[in-house]
C-alpha cells in the first residue's frame, strides 16, 4: 500500500497489477489510520522519540526536547519545553494527573499536570527511563523510578523531600522499565528483572536469549497484560511470564513470589513492541530484506501481527505490513508500540509518523465483505447488527446486492431479493422494474412484484403484461389468474387481448384469459359465452359465484351437453331460478339430454315431474332400458296402457309382465313368463308374489307335461301348495329329472314346518308362563297408601282426616282402592270380591245386565 490511512494494509505488494484478490483471503483483524492534525505539523519540523497513551489524552516526546499533550485526534492541547535534546521517556500515572519525563542530557522531571507539585533532577549521564507509581496521585504512593546506569527508586519522605535508593546496578544501562501495581519490571544488558516494591525483593531474573544483538539497537520490549502477567519481547524471542505466590513450606530464604514462563516462542522478525489483545498478542516487528536492485540488506516496512500463543509455539492470526513515512531509514529502536487498554487502540510510533491501529467493528466487517463482493453475507451482517452499525444502511447494501446479481446475470435471484430488500418502498420498486425493463428481464421480476401493501402504479403492471403478451401467452394467462384485477386498467388489457385474438381467433389460452378479464370487469355474459365455447370447467363456478342463472336460460343445451352430471345437478338445485318446464322445453331437441335431466329429477322426487312420466317411458325405453322397470315400479303417475303399448312394440317381456300384473291380468303375465321367458323359477316367484290359488292352478296345468317345470315346482311349492295336488296329476311313466331329490326335499320341508310349529308352541308356552309369574310377583308386592290416594267409588280421600277414627280400606292387586263400605256386598254364592273397575273392563258393555239375567 502507499498510505497508512488505508483501511486494509496488504502484507505483500510484489505484484502491481490490478487483478482481483483471492476470494479465500482472510479478513483483516485491524484497521489503520494516520494520526494527523497537530501531529503532522510537529513531525514536519521535529521527530518523535517516545509517546505514552492515556485514555483521555496522548503525550508525545520529540528529539528536540519538547513534550506535546494531544487529544485522541492528534490536536495539540499543550506544549512543554523540557530540554534541547531528545526526550527518552514519558510516564503517566493511572489517573493521568502526574507525568514523569526524562531526557538524553540527564534531566528528570516529575510534576502534576493540574497542580503545582514538581520534582527536578539532573544526572551526569543520560537517563533512558522514568516510571511513576501507577497510583502516584495517592499520598502514600509518591514514588517513581529512573533508569540510566542505575535503577533508582525515589520516595517522598514526611518532610516533602525525595529520598533515592538504588534498586539495581552493575549490568549496564537500564533500557526499559514498566510499573504495574506493586511490581516493577526492568531490562538491562543482561536480561529482565522483576521487583516487589512492597518487600523490596527481586523475585526473578529472565536472561535474554540472543546476546549477540546490541541492546541499544534491539532494545527489550516490556508490557504488563495484567497485575501478574508480564510479556517480554527481545530480538526474535517472546516470553509470557506469570508471577505466582510461593507456598509457605517452600519459602525459607526465598522471595514470597516466583515467576513461571507459561508461553515462549520465536518470531520471524525483530520485535519493536508488544501489546495484549484479549488472549492474543499484538507484535510490532522490525523487518529487513534484500533489495532486488542492489542485492544489499535494507529496511523494509514494519509489520503488525496478531499472534495466538500456544503451549509450544504460536499461531499467526493476521499480519499487516505498514507503510510509515521514512521507514527506509528507521532502525528497530526507532519503533515503539503503545496501547490504550480501554479501547483496544494500538499506536505505532516512528520518528516521522504515528499510525493508529483499531479493532475492526461491524462497519469495517461489512466494508470488507462488500469489497470482496460478498453481498449476501454483508446484508446478513447488517441485519444482525442494524442497531450498532453507523456507516452502512441495510437498504444501500441490498441495492448494491441486487445490482451485483444483475451484473452477473442472475436475474431471477435478483428479482427474488427485491421482495425482501425493497419492502414497501414503491419508488424503489418502480425504479427496479424500469431497470429490469432496460435489460429485457421484466419476466424475471414479474413473479415477485407486490400485489398488496404496497401497490405500484397500474402502468408498471400493464408494462409487464404487455411484455408477456408479446412473447408468452401461457405466462400472460398465469399473471392474469394470479394478479388481482384492480392492479391494472382492465379495459386496456382487454382491448390488447382482443387485438391479438384477431390474429389468432382460435387460441384457447387467449380466449380463456379474455374470459377471466371479462369476469374481473363484471361482464359475465361475455365470459360465460367464452367458457361455454371452450367447454371450460370453470363455467359452473362462474354461474354459481355470480348468480348467472338468468344468463343461461338459453344455454341449457350447451351446459348439459358439456357436463351433463354437473349441469343437471346445478339445474335441479336451482329450480326456483330455472323451472323444470323451461329445462324440458330447451332440451326438447336433445332427447338423450332430456332423459338425463328427467331421470335425475325422478330420483330426487317421484312426483315433481309427474306430467312428464308418460314421455319418460319412451325415453327410458330408448336410452336407458335397465332403469325402465324400476321407473315403472316407482312411478304412480305413468299410464299403464301407454307403457304396455311401448313395451309390446319393443318386446320388453319383463316390463310387460310387470305391467300386466299391475293391471290385474296376472294370468296373462304368468303365461308370458312361461311362454316367452320359459323360466319356471321366475314363474314360481311371480305366483308366490301374487299368492293366488288360480295362478298356482294355471302354473301346474302348464307344467304338467314339462318334466323340468315339474322338477322346479316340486322343489319350490312345498310351502305354498299341497304337493299332493301336483303329484296326483303327474302321468304314469313320465320321466322327471331328480324326482327322488325333489320328493326328499318335500319331506324335509314338511318336517321342517312341523319342527318350526312345535318350537313356536314351546316358545309361546314358556313366554306365557314367564309373564304370568312376573305378573304374580308384581301384584304380590306391597302397595303404598297415603292421603293422596282416593276411593275409586266415592272419589274422596282413602284415608280419613281424623286418624283416631277406625277405618277399613280394600286394596286390589290392580292398585285400585275402595272404602270397604263403598264396595258392594259379595254374593253368598261367590264370597270373593273383585275390583269393580277392572271387572267392568273385562266384561265389556252390557255384561252386568247379562249376569243379572242369569
Amino acid at each position: 500500500m502507499a498510505e497508512a490511512e488505508e483501511k486494509e494494509i496488504r502484507s505483500n505488494e510484489e505484484s502491481t497489477d490490478d487483478s482481483e484478490e483471492d476470494e479465500s483471503e482472510e479478513e483483516p483483524k485491524l484497521k489503520y489510520e494516520r494520526l494527523s492534525n497537530g501531529v503532522t505539523e510537529i513531525l514536519q519540523k521535529d521527530a518523535a522519540s517516545c509517546m505514552t497513551v492515556h485514555e483521555k489524552f496522548l503525550a508525545l516526546g520529540t528529539h528536540y526536547g519538547k513534550v506535546y499533550l494531544l487529544d485522541v485526534q492528534g490536536n495539540i492541547t499543550q506544549k512543554v519545553d523540557i530540554s534541547p535534546v531528545k526526550i527518552n521517556q514519558i510516564s503517566l500515572d493511572e489517573s493521568g494527573e502526574h507525568m514523569g519525563i526524562c531526557s538524553e542530557d540527564g534531566k528528570v522531571q516529575v510534576f502534576g499536570l493540574y497542580s503545582g507539585e514538581e520534582f527536578h533532577e539532573t544526572f551526569d549521564c543520560p537517563i533512558k527511563i522514568v516510571a511513576v507509581h501507577p497510583q502516584f496521585v495517592r499520598s502514600h504512593c509518591k514514588q517513581f523510578v529512573t533508569g540510566g546506569k542505575k535503577l533508582l527508586l525515589y520516595e517522598k519522605t514526611w518532610m516533602n523531600r525525595w529520598k533515592p535508593s538504588v534498586l539495581h546496578e552493575g549490568e549496564g544501562n537500564i533500557r526499559n522499565v514498566k510499573w504495574r501495581g506493586h511490581l516493577i519490571a526492568w531490562a538491562n544488558n543482561m536480561g529482565v528483572k522483576i521487583l516487589d516494591v512492597i518487600s523490596k525483593q527481586r523475585i526473578t531474573n529472565v536472561p535474554r536469549d540472543d546476546i549477540s544483538l546490541r541492546p541499544d539497537m534491539y532494545p527489550c520490549s516490556l508490557c504488563w497484560k495484567d497485575n501478574l502477567t508480564l510479556i517480554i519481547g527481545w530480538g526474535t524471542s517472546v516470553k509470557i511470564c506469570s508471577v505466582k505466590e510461593r507456598h509457605a513450606s517452600e519459602m525459607r530464604d526465598l522471595p514470597s513470589r516466583y515467576v513461571e514462563i507459561i508461553f515462549q516462542f520465536d518470531t520471524e522478525f525483530y520485535i519493536s513492541g508488544l501489546a495484549p489483545l484479549c488472549d492474543q498478542l499484538v507484535v510490532l516487528s522490525y523487518v529487513k530484506e534484500v533489495s532486488e536492485k542492489t542485492e544489499m540488506e535494507c529496511c523494509a516496512r514494519p509489520r503488525l501481527d496478531i499472534i495466538q500463543p500456544l503451549p509450544e509455539s504460536c499461531e499467526e492470526i493476521s499480519s499487516d505490513a505498514l507503510t510509515v513515512r521514512g521507514f527506509q531509514e528507521n532502525e528497530c529502536r526507532d519503533y515503539h508500540l503503545e496501547h490504550s487498554e480501554g479501547e483496544s487502540l494500538f499506536y505505532i510510533i516512528s520518528p516521522r509518523d504515528i499510525v493508529v491501529a483499531k479493532e475492526r467493528d461491524q462497519d469495517d466487517h461489512i466494508d470488507w465483505l462488500l469489497e470482496k463482493k460478498k453481498y449476501e453475507e454483508a446484508l446478513m451482517a447488517a441485519e444482525i447488527s442494524q442497531k450498532t452499525i453507523k456507516k452502512h444502511r441495510i437498504l444501500d447494501i441490498g441495492l448494491a446486492y441486487i445490482n451485483h446479481l444483475v451484473e452477473k446475470g442472475e436475474y431471477d435471484l435478483a428479482a427474488r431479493k427485491c421482495q425482501k430488500i425493497l419492502g414497501k418502498n414503491t419508488e424503489l420498486w418502480e425504479f427496479e422494474v424500469y431497470k429490469f425493463k432496460e435489460i429485457g428481464q421484466l419476466k424475471a421480476i414479474s413473479r415477485y412484484l407486490p400485489r398488496r401493501d404496497p401497490i405500484l402504479k397500474p402502468l408498471i403492471y400493464e408494462m409487464v403484461l404487455h411484455e408477456f403478451l408479446e412473447s408468452d401467452y401461457e405466462g400472460f394467462a398465469m399473471l392474469i389468474k394470479e394478479w388481482p384485477g384492480d392492479l391494472y386498467n382492465n379495459a386496456i388489457i382487454v382491448q390488447v387481448v382482443v387485438d391479438h385474438l384477431k390474429k389468432d381467433p382460435q387460441n384457447r389460452t387467449l380466449l380463456r384469459t379474455l374470459a377471466e378479464l371479462y369476469t374481473y370487469d363484471q361482464r359475465y355474459g361475455k365470459a360465460l359465452e367464452i367458457y361455454l365455447t371452450l367447454r371450460h370447467k370453470d363455467v359452473f363456478q362462474l354461474i354459481h359465484k355470480h348468480n348467472l342463472f338468468s344468463s343461461i336460460r338459453d344455454k341449457i343445451v350447451l351446459l348439459v351437453d358439456f357436463d351433463s352430471e354437473k349441469a343437471v345437478d346445478m339445474l335441479l338445485d336451482n329450480e326456483d331460478k330455472i323451472s323444470i318446464d323451461k329445462v324440458v322445453e330447451e332440451l326438447e331437441n336433445r332427447p338423450e339430454l332430456q332423459h338425463v335431466y328427467l331421470h335425475k329429477l325422478f330420483k330426487r322426487d317421484h312426483h315433481k315431474g309427474q306430467r312428464y312420466h308418460e314421455k319418460q317411458i319412451s325415453l327410458y325405453a330408448e336410452y336407458d332400458r335397465p332403469n325402465l322397470l324400476p321407473f315403472l315400479r316407482d312411478s304412480t303417475h305413468c299410464p299403464l296402457e301407454k307403457a304396455l303399448e311401448i313395451c309390446q312394440q319393443r318386446n320388453f317381456v319383463e316390463e310387460m309382465v310387470y305391467l300386466l300384473s299391475r293391471m290385474g291380468n296376472s294370468r296373462s303375465a304368468l303365461k308370458m313368463i312361461m311362454e316367452e321367458l320359459n323360466d319356471v323359477d321366475k314363474a314360481i316367484e311371480f305366483a308366490k308374489e301374487q299368492d293366488d290359488g288360480e295362478l298356482w292352478e294355471d302354473l301346474i296345468l302348464y307344467s304338467i307335461d314339462k318334466p323340468p317345470f315339474i322338477t322346479g315346482l316340486l322343489n319350490n311349492i312345498g310351502t305354498h301348495v299341497d304337493p299332493i295336488l301336483l303329484i296326483h296329476r303327474i302321468k304314469e311313466g313320465m320321466e322327471i329329472p331328480n324326482l327322488r331329490d325333489s320328493l326328499v326335499k318335500i319331506l324335509q320341508d314338511y318336517n321342517l314346518q312341523i319342527l318350526l310349529r312345535e318350537g313356536c308352541k314351546k316358545i309361546l308356552v314358556a313366554d306365557s308362563l314367564s309373564l304370568l309369574k312376573k305378573m304374580h310377583r308384581t301384584q304380590m308386592k306391597g302397595i303404598r297408601v297415603d292421603e293422596e290416594n282416593i276411593c275409586e267409588s266415592c272419589l274422596s280421600p282413602i284415608l280419613p282426616s281424623d286418624a283416631s277414627k277406625s277405618f277399613s280400606v280394600t286394596v286390589f292387586h290392580c292398585r285400585h282402592m275402595f272404602h270397604k263400605e263403598c264396595l258392594p256386598v259379595p254374593s253368598t254364592m261367590s264370597p270373593l270380591q273383585f275390583c269393580n273397575i277392572c271387572s267392568a273392563k273385562h266384561r265389556g258393555p252390557g255384561s252386568a245386565i247379562l249376569e243379572m239375567k242369569k
